[in-house]
């Protein structure tokens, strides 16, 4: 199973939770490593973030479903418990704070109160942050409690996200269609014309055929200035009659759907 790493993150905390501990994990630099690790059969698996309940979606995962033959073959819902990690944990001694961007965001309020002069630093992941924290007596590291024993960190403060609640929700990659379960949610993209209505137009076959959509979201399409695609979660397998039916109506008023994939709702 390929994962967004290094070992210590949370992406390989919803990859353990959703495989187990008996997985040959695959390290990642980069979202899109995990991508290409599944694409090319270097791995089975792949798994990845794909939004947080405070700080929105993490956009280059949805950019690459867009661009991927991969199928969302699952998803995984992380509380995420973000802690302050140190080789000291004096206050005054912090001079910087290092994080991955989407943590730092989720913890901008308790920064704001607490560590105020302290340099915030955007890193490619929160295992990252605590290395870089472990080599420098005046930094500090946002990262899950278990990197502090990974990289020799004194855990200073637990819980220091601004939500109690703070979730991230992790999709599963792979390169097969998943069964019904009977609890499912599916995954598309589609884009409409630039003409009043339009949008209007793409929501009326969900309606008709009785589906419900949990979430629409709009990305840059990437192809011209002001163009855009809407990432969209429907109830529901496609395969499922009044799924596909509308389905088979939104390809008639799109411009464009990708069936991204459908997959048991997470537990």
């Amino acid at each position: 199973v390929a994962y967004l790493g290094p070992e210590g993150t949370f992406t390989e905390a919803a990859a353990l939770k959703r495989f187990g501990s008996a997985i040959n994990g695959q390290s990642c630099a980069t979202i899109d490593e995990v991508f290409r690790a599944v694409e090319s059969g270097a791995a089975h698996y792949g798994m990845v973030p794909v939004e947080n309940s405070s700080e929105g979606a993490i956009g280059r995962s949805l950019d690459l479903l867009l661009q991927s033959t991969l199928q969302v073959c699952g998803e995984v819902m992380l509380p995420i418990h973000q802690c302050l990690l140190a080789k000291h944990c004096e206050p005054g001694a912090i001079k910087a704070v290092y994080s991955h961007p989407q943590s730092l965001g989720q913890c901008q309020g308790w920064l704001n109160t607490n560590l105020p002069h302290a340099a915030r630093i955007p890193v490619a992941s929160n295992a990252e942050a605590a290395r870089l924290a472990s080599e420098s007596p005046h930094s500090a590291a946002i990262a899950g409690s278990q990197a502090a024993a990974r990289f020799g960190l004194s855990l200073c403060v637990e819980n220091i996200e601004d939500e109690a609640n703070n979730t991230t929700r992790f999709l599963v990659l792979g390169n097969q269609k998943v069964a019904p379960s009977g609890n499912d949610k599916t995954s598309l993209v589609m884009s409409a014309a630039n003409r009043p209505g339009a949008v209007h137009d793409l929501l009326v076959p969900l309606a008709r055929n009785g589906v419900s959509m949990t979430k629409l979201e709009s990305r840059p399409a990437r192809s011209g200035m002001w163009e855009y695609v809407f990432y969209v979660d429907i109830e529901g397998h496609q395969d499922e009659a009044k799924v596909a039916a509308a389905l088979a109506e939104l390809r008639q008023v799109a411009t464009f759907v990708k069936v991204l994939g459908s997959y048991p709702v997470a537990v």
